[in-house]
């Protein structure tokens, strides 16, 4: 009987590191140093594992490469390197083991930050989302339920302001109390290892801020919707006697179903509070004029900055501009909120003439000087921006069918008016 064929030794080859030469220790050095770890994988049953002594050998079972004690020492501090997905690109990328928690590198195939996570109690921490004064929002994975969340993060130099932390509660208990499709969702409020954090509804579709900059100025329709579901959100928040008192763009988000999301609840108060406050809180540009003017805060305020939120989003421009670029900031910012309160308002269809008349009006009414003036409800504000919504679909459905705006429709779509 013929002997049976020799076999020749296996070569081991390491997983990731094809076209690295194999000849020399150099090769298992750029080896290691890739990989980053002091033991791994080897293809076949094969394993790679590093044996301590004067030299630190690397022994597999088909030979043997020694290391001098400095290198040993190199390889036996590395740490595993950590797998990411880039929020740029959607590249899965090594990073390196040895980054501090929540530090970045660039991607090397976008160049897009990609963070080193970290872990509070089931939650971790991925990608920031968006940073302001309080802290960073980050998209994160809660391990437990198997979902993505977002955690808010508050800032390690405020975490003994005694005010800060209460802005930060105040927050965390205003959303809490509320439930409604508009308003962010809170799950939860703890502190681990130091980080008081706040998890709450991911909404990572980008706000009405960077909606506005990128388009400069929405569709009506887009623009009625907001309102109307932004508006009903409010009429939540007060029936729970609670005040938002910073509306503005950018504190409307978006989550991946397009619905927007009222979030950032810092600056929230309780209707029946009487305390006195030394600061005048708001955006200059969404600012109400009784507010300026240090009179009684309401609800009507908060539908004052709504309505300056619809119209900035509506004509591309805020309510109030100052007159002249060449004045310095703080100049400019006294001349936007004095014309809040003397200043008559330039009605959105003079801006836009393309603006349909019930909506202009509608938001005319809500943001007119005087409180009394305005709707005095939210159900009043409601109604009048779905009047408005329902016209503008009456009239353009009008003419479309006359032939004038035709080319708008779909092709093979059938317009539903007929004379």
């Amino acid at each position: 009987m013929s002997s049976p064929p020799r076999l020749g030794k296996r070569k081991p080859v390491l997983h990731g590191c094809q076209g690295v030469e194999k000849e020399s220790g150099m090769a298992f050095r750029a080896a290691l140093d890739f990989i980053g770890v002091c033991s791994a994988s080897i293809r076949g049953r094969e394993e790679l594992r590093v044996v301590k002594g004067p030299a630190t050998r690397l022994v597999t079972g088909t030979r043997n490469a020694y290391f001098p004690p400095e290198m040993s020492r190199s390889i036996e501090s590395k740490k595993p390197l950590k797998m990411v997905t880039c929020a740029g690109c959607g590249a899965k990328v090594f990073i390196s083991g040895d980054l501090a928690p929540l530090a970045t590198v660039p991607c090397t195939k976008c160049e897009h930050p990609l963070m080193m996570p970290l872990r509070l109690r089931q939650f971790e921490l991925l990608s920031a989302i968006a940073s302001g004064g309080m802290g960073t929002v980050y998209r994160a994975f809660d391990t437990t339920l198997e979902r993505e969340v977002a955690v808010k993060l508050m800032r390690q130099e405020l975490a003994e302001d005694p005010q800060a932390l209460e802005s930060f509660y105040r927050e965390a208990r205003a959303c809490a109390a509320l439930n409604h499709t508009n308003i962010i969702h809170i799950y939860t409020f703890d502190e681990s290892n130091g980080h008081r954090y706040l998890v709450m509804e991911l909404a990572d579709c980008g706000s009405l801020d960077g909606r506005i900059e990128l388009e400069q100025r929405l569709p009506e329709l887009g623009v009625l919707d907001i309102g109307i579901k932004v508006a009903s959100a409010l009429d939540t928040a007060l029936k729970h006697d609670l005040l938002h008192r910073d509306i503005k763009p950018g504190n409307i988000l978006f989550n991946a179903d397009g619905e927007p999301k009222l979030v950032d609840f810092g600056l929230a108060r309780k209707i029946e509070s009487d305390t006195p406050e030394e600061t005048v809180w708001g955006t200059p540009y969404y600012i109400a004029p009784e507010k300026i003017k240090r009179e009684r805060e309401d609800f009507l305020s908060d539908m004052y900055s709504l309505a300056g939120t619809l119209y900035h989003a509506l004509t591309g421009h805020v309510p109030f501009e100052a007159r002249s670029s060449h004045l310095d900031q703080q100049q400019q910012i006294d001349e936007i909120i004095a014309a809040h309160i003397h200043t008559p308002l330039t009605p959105p269809n003079h801006v836009v003439p393309e603006v349909t008349q019930p909506t202009s009006d509608a938001l005319v009414k809500a943001m007119a000087k005087s409180p009394s003036d305005r709707f005095q409800s939210y159900d009043e504000f409601i109604m009048a921006l779905t009047t408005a919504r329902s016209q503008y679909l009456v009239q353009h459905f009008r003419n479309q069918n006359r032939g004038g705006a035709g080319g708008d429709r779909p092709t093979g779509v059938r317009g539903w008016w007929r004379r």
